[in-house]
């Protein structure tokens, strides 16, 4: 069996108090050695600068870009991550110096995207965005790629495109996103009769857990989950059973990150859709994380920046079987008060969460009355599957049923009796 060789990595983070202080910028660089770590890298050491600005020429002091370059000489170190986007330029410049690959923070999760991508959706999507970020980078790109011996921050656009201008680049982006529309309108067609039904979404920081969760919830969903950042990148929908024949179907969705690129933000608008079309939100809090709340926020104002932020959301705090002793579990309730806790892994506490899901719901539902000929039993057995029934009466060739469904299954329902009634009174 061959034995992957790991390229040896640096990481590179800057201090500017009083905005962003030095510990904040150790929790980024510990998260950026955790995308290290998924895209096949082992981190050697992790630098940190203070200064007031950041320099336009070489993103760090010349002086720590001096003393960078010796440590990268001295160590054989492949590449230097930065937790933050560098221009072009800022590239290009420390290319010259440190003599080794440059990535940052935006280039490293694509290059994770493009290795977990699996569908054909997925694949078009991140080829997408790396295009779009590389775009304004082509200067010397293609050049620099096509003398790399290969490994992170390689994999995409330039190895396959080496000859490629800016005029193959853009065609290249108009076949892709025209594809994705054709995708997009594809799945709309076939999903269609998913607007008579209750959705509900996973969201959370990635890793939260969601796939897992997404398992206990449906057991026989059978969605890939791993302890790695991004391991879900397509949406998966299963049919979830709840209790008073309530049913809604769950979708797991890519998992948000502090400054998820923009332009991968925009590539997967037709896959965040499900979160946008989602009649609720089940928001996955990894609870053990020591900066769970910095990572609600960022989820928070990335539902706000895909326009769905004004959806019912049910906080879960998950993992609750890895915490300590010195969680406040009464700070968190109070801040959280309908918040649920859990451990998807375990199954601690899925079936309070079920419980919750099923309060919640029940805000949707309405009762309704409606008289229906016997010969009508399609429609009869689709009201048994998408409502709760409550009382059924027969009287002769007609049953009157009792139920109640959510407000948005309702409207279907009401259009179907009084066609039925028109039916039957011709």
């Amino acid at each position: 069996m061959e034995t992957v060789v790991r390229e040896k990595a640096v990481l590179v983070g800057v201090s500017r108090p009083p905005e962003v202080l030095r510990r904040q910028v150790q929790d980024y660089l510990n998260e950026l050695e955790l995308l290290a770590d998924t895209a096949g890298a082992i981190v050697l050491q992790k630098w940190i600068q203070e200064r007031a600005h950041l320099d336009p020429v070489f993103y760090l002091g010349k002086g720590k870009v001096e003393e960078l370059s010796d440590y990268v000489k001295e160590e054989a170190v492949d590449l230097v991550i930065f937790d933050e986007d560098l221009s072009p330029v800022q590239v290009r410049n420390l290319e010259r110096v440190l003599e080794c690959k440059i990535l940052d923070r935006t280039a490293l999760i694509l290059q994770i995207f493009a290795t977990h991508a699996k569908s054909y959706q997925a694949k078009l999507q991140v080829e997408l965005a790396q295009l779009e970020y590389f775009l304004p980078r082509l200067s010397g790109l293609w050049t620099h790629l096509s003398k790399q011996k290969g490994g992170i921050g390689t994999k995409g656009p330039g190895e396959t495109q080496i000859e490629t201008d800016r005029r193959l680049v853009w065609q290249r982006i108009s076949t892709l996103r025209r594809k994705l529309r054709e995708i997009s309108q594809q799945h709309d067609t076939q999903t269609k009769w998913r607007e008579n039904v209750l959705r509900i979404a996973l969201v959370g920081y990635t890793n939260a857990g969601k796939s897992t969760l997404m398992n206990a919830l449906c057991p026989k969903a059978n969605v890939k989950a791993e302890n790695q950042l991004f391991a879900t990148l397509d949406t998966t929908t299963r049919r979830m059973t709840l209790k008073q024949n309530k049913h809604a179907l769950v979708s797991d969705t890519v998992g948000f990150i502090r400054k998820l690129p923009h332009k991968l933000v925009e590539s997967f608008k037709s896959t965040l859709k499900e979160v946008r079309d989602a009649d609720m939100l089940i928001h996955v809090v990894d609870a053990s994380h020591p900066s769970y709340a910095e990572q609600i926020d960022v989820v928070e104002q990335t539902l706000r920046d895909i326009q769905a932020s004004d959806k019912t959301v049910l906080t879960v705090f998950n993992k609750v079987d890895l915490l300590d002793a010195e969680f406040d579990f009464a700070a968190v309730k109070e801040r959280y008060p309908t918040a649920v806790f859990v451990s998807a892994h375990r199954g601690i506490g899925v079936g309070g969460l079920l419980d919750a899901i099923s309060r919640v719901m029940d805000k949707e539902f309405q009762p309704r009355t409606a008289r229906i000929h016997i010969s009508h039993y399609k429609f009869i057995s689709y009201l048994h599957d998408a409502a709760e029934i409550l009382n059924k009466t027969y009287d002769g060739e007609f049953v009157e049923v009792e139920f109640r469904a959510p407000k948005k299954i309702l409207e279907h329902i009401d259009a179907k009796v009084e066609q039925l009634r028109a039916h039957s009174a011709a």
